[in-house]
């Protein structure tokens, strides 16, 4: 009587390491590839209609006012410098991973990392 092949633990370490192989690729291409959307404002026109809204709705001050221009200008610097440095990282750890990966392995995770980025930009 044979013994069936769900019952040899060699067998279901290996499906076991094939899955966590798998989980974690995916989990590490979803990382480098991730990009959340910026904020709403600043993609419509971004810095007037936040600043527009307030100075309507906190009643601010002309000096108030051109402080707070001054923060949002600073802020959107920050913010650039930041972007550009995590995509720096995002593809130097691309870079790595595919210096890792076989040729056939490669073209896979390219395609992963294309269909991520496209169903990105559907939302």
């Amino acid at each position: 009587m044979k013994d069936s092949l769900w019952k040899h633990p060699k067998v279901l370490c290996i499906l076991l390491l094939v899955f966590l192989c798998g989980a974690a690729a995916g989990a590490l291409a979803f990382r480098i590839s991730y990009r959340p959307a910026p904020v709403k404002a600043w993609r419509e026109g971004g810095r007037e209609i936040s600043l527009q809204r307030f100075r309507k709705e906190l009643n601010l001050t002309e000096e108030q006012s051109q402080e707070v221009e001054s923060v949002l200008d600073d802020f959107m610097k920050y913010y650039q410098t930041l972007q550009a440095q995590m995509d720096d990282v995002r593809g130097d750890g691309k870079e790595r991973i595919l210096r890792i990966l076989n040729p056939e392995q490669r073209v896979r995770f390219t395609r992963m990392l294309s269909d991520l980025q496209a169903k990105q930009q559907i939302r």
